[in-house]
């Protein structure tokens, strides 16, 4: 087996150049961006490399692509420092196999990763990580986005960094972080994953660390918290950017010290839980308005990953709806041309959420055997242009407020006094009923996604459960 290592440091080549020559590699050194590119890449051919990623006269990044051009099987293996993970993570993006950080503080995990790059077992085989994301409820389809994102989720799943999940609403973002957790060396530890934006503060502090008995009123027994169950599993945090700032800072504590206390408890307990944490808004956008914490926000994002919207993988959408059907169990149903047709030519704001819910919808009312036709599909009135007029108040509910201001006005004039808190109160009542009903017809805009109904209607979860009276008036102000 033949092995090149590049590294500045000539003390770091002697030895691994040292300690994998006893091993049976047949080892090539190169101490510069300059050397390295000296090399007759026709005449040596390498099974693996160790580059380092910074180098006095060139970058890693460049010498790795001009490596896996030259010899695209060759596993490539990243050193680097702490404060370069991100673009280690890059360099597996552009076809590493794998990082590790120096000092190597323990040489069997540097030789095991060595031994593991040019053994290539089944577990790194395209047909097992289909498998694995089948088994996490993925399709990855034809998509070269998809295949791309796939692959570096992969690699990345090896490591226990904390990952940073994008993307829009619908995408798929809880799977991706289900297939993380599987692919990983976490597996066989529990998954457990939360909505940030669906609970309220006290309560998410409770799910997420756990209670004494008596910690607040209704707490009748201790409670483990989801970080305590999780043990050394993964932790799925969807929504993020919705967590309080008192949240927040609890986070920031447990990503720093791996420790935490149930609420109620002078007690430290330890966690070894991995994080995985998704949103659909711009966490940097919310960290320029100091809505999200700056060093939270670079805890989480160790790295990120970003899912492309449905529009962006629409040659995936003929594999996706015959995935539902399956799903559905109606195989003797088929889409007509056409019907695939306007299926392809929406946008789908509400992504693969919108498509499934759709391709569902449509079966439901399908009879056996029989072949959709595109009359058959009712698209989502949700685009762009319906959105703007659904999200305000109809002409019916203009009218209704014009005529209530006009009696007052009347009764105002005629008697020449009125009972202005009665007339509050009644203006309390009405705001309340135009916010219930602007909500729920965000909702069925949106197939019934609280969260994109309230990010279209620009309230925060806890306002939007608020208006359907299902949160009390304290939660509001909190928001």
């Amino acid at each position: 087996m033949n092995l090149l290592i590049v590294d500045d440091e000539k003390e770091i080549g002697t030895f691994l150049s040292h300690l994998f020559s006893l091993k049976g590699f047949t080892v090539h050194k190169a101490v510069s961006a300059n050397e390295f590119y000296q090399i007759d890449f026709t005449s040596h051919i390498f099974h693996a490399a160790m580059i380092d990623i910074k180098l006095p006269d060139g970058s890693g990044l460049a010498l790795l692509k001009h490596l896996k051009k030259q010899q695209p099987r060759c596993q490539v293996l990243i050193m680097t420092g702490y404060s370069t993970i991100k673009t280690a993570v890059e360099a597996m993006k552009l076809g590493a196999s794998d990082y590790i950080e120096k000092p190597f503080d323990d040489i069997e995990v540097l030789e095991k990763q060595v031994e593991t790059l040019l053994k290539r077992t089944q577990s790194a085989n395209p047909p097992y990580i289909h498998k694995l994301a089948k088994e996490a409820g993925m399709l990855i389809g034809k998509s070269p986005a998809m295949n791309q994102l796939v692959e570096t989720t992969w690699k990345v799943a090896q490591k226990s960094v904390n990952v940073l999940i994008e993307g829009e609403t619908g995408t798929g973002k809880e799977v991706l972080s289900r297939f993380i957790h599987l692919a990983s060396p976490r597996r066989d530890d529990p998954f457990i994953g939360i909505n940030c934006g669906a609970i309220s503060e006290s309560l998410l502090e409770s799910e997420l660390f756990g209670h004494e008995r008596g910690a607040f009123t209704g707490a009748t027994q201790q409670r483990k918290g989801f970080f305590e169950i999780a043990g050394s599993g993964t932790l799925f945090l969807d929504e993020i950017a919705e967590a309080s700032s008192s949240i927040q800072v609890k986070l920031l504590r447990v990503l720093e010290t791996r420790e935490f206390m149930r609420v109620g408890s002078s007690q430290t307990l330890q966690t070894n839980a991995r994080l995985v944490a998704a949103t659909n808004d711009n966490l940097q956008q919310a960290v320029d308005n100091r809505t999200f914490r700056e060093d939270l926000f670079y805890r989480l994002n160790v790295v990120t990953l970003e899912l492309p919207a449905l529009r962006e993988r629409k040659e995936d959408i003929p594999l996706l709806i015959h995935h539902f059907i399956e799903r559905n169990g109606q195989q003797s149903i088929t889409f007509s041309p056409a019907a695939l047709d306007k299926l392809l030519s929406y946008d789908w704001p509400g992504n693969i959420r919108e498509l499934s819910n759709v391709v569902t919808r449509t079966l439901t009312f399908a009879d056996q055997d029989s072949d959709i036709s595109a009359d058959d599909i009712v698209l989502s009135s949700c685009s762009p242009a319906l959105i703007s007029k659904a999200e305000k108040p109809s002409l019916n509910t203009t009218n209704h407020l014009k005529q209530w201001r006009n009696e007052k006005l009347a009764d105002f004039n005629a008697s020449n006094k009125i009972n202005l808190e009665n007339v509050l109160t009644e203006i309390k009542q009405l705001e309340t009923d135009i916010g219930k009903e602007m909500v729920q017809q965000a909702l069925q805009n949106t197939f019934g996604n609280r969260n994109e109904a309230a990010k279209r209607l620009h309230i925060s979860m806890r306002k939007l459960r608020y208006l359907l009276n299902e949160k009390n008036k304290t939660d509001v102000k909190k928001s």
